[in-house]
């Protein structure tokens, strides 16, 4: 038995997914144009969809689960289960209006003419805003809506705003932050679910090494206590006496987060020698 994974063919989710399997231990063979391929030593099979397709085919089982992007599924409201947040495919949907007027807040919407691709997403911010507005469905090229007198705003897909600066516009609010997703069929039987634990447990290693650091780092052995009581690490930090009498190696896991305030506060605490290594996978 095999897990049936649904992956984006090509763009900006693709490389991504097929990277995160790699760092996962899976080796994915995917020749040109290939439209599904299997891992090599792990049971799994990957079928290259386009990312509107996915949930659709997680709903009817053709996939046991995929990786798409959260507006994807907010936009589709298929049958399907968020299971995990990947980490990468990171962008906000936004609401982005001429870079001349002045938008306070959404009640500039009201009575407008709104281009998206997202109008599920859009009218059901509409409502929770009791603004009333026209929506134009576009697939695509949705910035030049208002240049050619088609829309008053836009709402679409937000990186960094440059393509919203050359034509002549300025984004206005974010309606959903967003990126990519695993997703599940809800009516996956147990052997396949167990499966899916077994992925899930290398995704979430893989993500908890990437948003911690290893670090290594001498103390002198008078100042030892106060240096401890910065670094937690996963249960609490490694201390190893050094040849040098009254110093210590102090071994330890620090967040990224927290990342640049501890090592100034491990300085100033009378640190020396602070290593910072990467992290590949961490199991807890």
């Amino acid at each position: 038995m095999k897990l049936k994974l649904a992956i984006q063919k090509s763009g900006r989710l693709h490389d991504d997914s097929i990277r995160l399997l790699k760092e996962c231990g899976i080796d994915i063979s995917n020749g040109v144009n290939k439209l599904k391929a299997e891992a090599t030593n792990f049971p799994i099979e990957v079928y290259f969809l386009r990312d509107d397709d996915i949930p659709q085919y997680v709903e009817d089982a053709v996939a046991d689960i995929g990786f798409v992007g959260e507006n994807v599924v907010y936009e589709k409201r298929k049958k399907v289960t968020v299971v995990e947040k990947l980490g990468f495919g990171k962008c906000r949907l936004s609401m982005a209006v001429r870079r001349g007027e002045e938008y306070m807040d959404a009640s500039f919407l009201n009575g407008k003419k709104i281009a998206t691709s997202y109008p599920v997403i859009v009218e059901n911010f509409l409502k929770e805003k009791n603004i009333t507005a026209e929506i134009h469905e576009i697939s695509g090229s949705v910035e030049i809506a208002p240049g050619i007198g088609l829309a008053d705003a836009i709402c679409d897909l937000v990186s960094s705003g440059s393509t919203l600066f050359m034509n002549g516009l300025k984004e206005a609010e974010t309606i959903l932050q967003s990126q990519a997703v695993l997703i599940r069929n809800n009516q996956l039987e147990d052997a396949k679910t167990q499966l899916l634990n077994r992925l899930l447990f290398r995704i979430q290693s893989v993500k908890k090494a990437k948003n911690n650091k290893y670090i290594l780092l001498n103390a002198p052995n008078d100042k030892l206590a106060e240096i401890i009581a910065l670094l937690p690490g996963m249960k609490s930090p490694t201390v190893l006496p050094l040849a040098d009498p009254g110093w210590s190696s102090v071994h330890s896991v620090l967040n990224e987060n927290e990342f640049w305030d501890i090592i100034e506060q491990l300085k100033a605490a009378g640190a020396q020698g602070i290593l910072v290594v990467p992290i590949e996978k961490m199991i807890v």
